[in-house]
């Protein structure tokens, strides 16, 4: 199994580095996919996404890619509310 890229999401640095597809960094993690709330805001622009932009690297990260961490520990949950590694 590949390893997963850590984005620590409350972390501001990490926030200013990964962003939505279109450049945006109002972006906030759902079960499958993204949110952008900048992209939300655009007519006729849905604001789920399922890419996360490294701008550092310009490699793009699906959401199963993408490990996410909070202060308290992985943000990321399985359906049976484990932990994924």
């Amino acid at each position: 199994m590949m390893a997963r890229k850590v984005v620590r999401i409350e972390d501001r640095m990490d926030r200013w580095r990964f962003t939505c597809p279109r450049g945006h960094r109002s972006w906030e993690p759902t079960n499958h996919h993204f949110w952008c709330q900048q992209c939300a805001r655009l007519d006729g622009v849905d604001g789920v996404f399922h890419e996360l932009r490294d701008r550092k690297s310009g490699e793009c990260f699906e959401r199963e890619q993408v490990r996410l961490l909070v202060a308290r520990g992985p943000y990321d949950r399985d359906l049976d509310g484990r932990s994924q590694a």
